[in-house]
């Protein structure tokens, strides 16, 4: 079974999407994440990806009120990101209704800190943020690239405990041209980490893909918000799964 992960991503309280991880290309979608939320649990979806772009750009969690605001409202489970670079940072993601946080950037910059917090929460409550441009991974929301490989990237930390996995391929993100199912598929094949499929994923015939190749869960963004997938399919797909 795949888990279905609808992806909010916040810039000044608003529902937006950017093309690249490039904030010159943001669109708004909604001024209202909850109302979005809402949505996605009416069509039984149960977990939700939050990204704080404001935090992820500021080195500091910023837009933990939304955060707040879904986590009181809905029975999401939310996994929150986005400028999570210390210890407050954690407590707030945590105080305000995360149930799980994902590191990138500080995984690279302090990686003593992010395998503390996987020691101190346990590994089912942090997770790994994999994104890479040409297979290095990028920090500071994406607008640094590092000179590491994102499979040695997420061999090391598995290593170190890791189990859950969010890897996104930069180059498909926001681009509806499909997912990097070979990526995957290497990743799939050289660890045995939970993998959650992020970029790209543009149909329904998609998520079938990575559900075949053994994903445990796939992220879906701008291909919602565009209408390329329905909630209708989204709700069809994990009726189908439960069966």
């Amino acid at each position: 079974m795949m888990r279905i992960i609808p992806a909010i991503d916040i810039i000044d309280g608003k529902c937006v999407r950017l093309t690249k991880g490039d904030y010159s290309t943001q669109k708004t979608y909604n001024e209202n994440p909850l109302e979005v939320a809402k949505e996605f649990e009416a069509n039984g979806i149960k977990y939700l990806h939050l990204v704080d772009l404001d935090g992820a750009k500021s080195n500091h969690v910023i837009n933990h009120k939304v955060l707040n605001d879904i986590a009181s409202k809905t029975s999401l489970n939310i996994d929150f990101g986005g400028g999570i670079k210390s210890d407050e940072d954690v407590q707030i993601a945590f105080e305000n209704g995360a149930k799980q946080i994902t590191g990138g950037s500080i995984a690279i910059l302090d990686p003593k800190l992010f395998n503390e917090w996987l020691s101190n929460y346990g590994p089912d409550k942090i997770i790994l943020g994999a994104d890479s441009n040409n297979r290095k991974i990028a920090t500071h929301g994406w607008q640094k690239e590092s000179k590491v490989d994102v499979v040695e990237f997420i061999t090391d930390f598995e290593i170190k405990g890791v189990q859950l996995v969010i890897c996104t391929d930069i180059s498909k993100d926001g681009m509806l041209q499909g997912p990097s199912v070979e990526l995957y598929k290497e990743i799939l094949s050289k660890t045995g980490v939970s993998l959650i499929a992020s970029g790209g994923i543009t149909t329904i015939d998609d998520l079938h893909i990575l559900q075949q190749i053994g994903c445990e869960g796939a992220i879906i963004g701008k291909a919602i918000y565009e209408g390329n997938i329905s909630l209708k399919e989204l709700r069809e797909f994990i009726k189908n799964q439960n069966n």
